[in-house]
């Protein structure tokens, strides 16, 4: 495998997978760690990757002496290199929106965009998760592994964890992340839109649009019935992107 190669695969386990410390990509790929940093020290040099010594979610990993290991992200500029929705095509006609209808007219363009992804994700999901979801015949687990599968298909490379009294859903790529860096209100919409579809409050915690290394949306597994939740309403936790 040429380096570039590696390179290549590398930078792919970071968008697909999300941040992950050297080790982790190595386990990851089925190479060296030796070969992993090398390919990090390149990727770092050119400004395509990142690193901290926190992870995005989760406990910070440890190494040696409980040293803590480095966890490595993509940039903006990393993510970049990967194909995309027409981010310029987009920012333009948003900015043209905005200008003839004003932020009334974003939100209500945000609020259609994220009911047609809402419709999109019913329709992978299918009645029978429905049904399951409003009787119990699923475990909640069981319904949000479902709901992050469905996401993964729709290209947004999902991954789930637990958290304190729920889950997180981690979604590592955005297709739209440099407009919505621009317009928060597409972030906003698309979490009242998993609230709808799930019955449940939800909450934002973090978004590539606002520069962190992965979306990141807790969905507490706590008993609640399902309700339908209006576009904008306070009930769901909004983060700016």
């Amino acid at each position: 495998m040429t380096d570039g190669a590696g390179r290549d695969r590398v930078a792919a386990s970071l968008l697909t997978q999300g941040p992950a410390t050297a080790s982790q990509l190595a386990d990851r790929l089925g190479i060296s760690s030796t070969a992993v940093r090398r390919h990090l020290d390149t990727l770092t040099a050119d400004g395509l990757v990142s690193s901290t010594a926190r992870p995005p979610y989760g406990p910070t990993p440890t190494r040696g002496r409980g040293r803590p290991a480095r966890t490595f992200a993509l940039t903006e500029a990393g993510r970049g290199q990967f194909p995309a929705e027409y981010d310029e095509l987009a920012s333009d006609a948003l900015a043209f929106v905005e200008q003839v209808g004003g932020q009334a007219a974003v939100m209500e363009f945000a609020e259609s965009r994220a009911a047609a992804l809402e419709a999109r994700l019913r329709h992978l999901l299918g009645d029978s998760w429905q049904s399951a979801a409003s009787t119990s015949d699923t475990s909640d687990a069981e319904q949000m592994q479902a709901f992050a599968a469905a996401l993964g298909d729709l290209g947004f490379a999902t991954s789930i964890d637990p958290a304190p009294g729920g889950v997180q859903v981690c979604q590592h790529h955005c297709p739209v992340a440099h407009v919505a860096g621009q317009y928060p209100q597409l972030c906003e919409a698309e979490t009242e839109a998993f609230a709808r579809l799930l019955g449940r409050h939800v909450q934002r915690l973090a978004t590539i649009a606002h520069g962190d290394g992965v979306c990141t949306t807790v969905i507490p597994l706590t008993a609640s019935p399902p309700t339908t939740i209006p576009h904008g309403s306070p009930t769901t936790e909004r983060t700016s992107a």
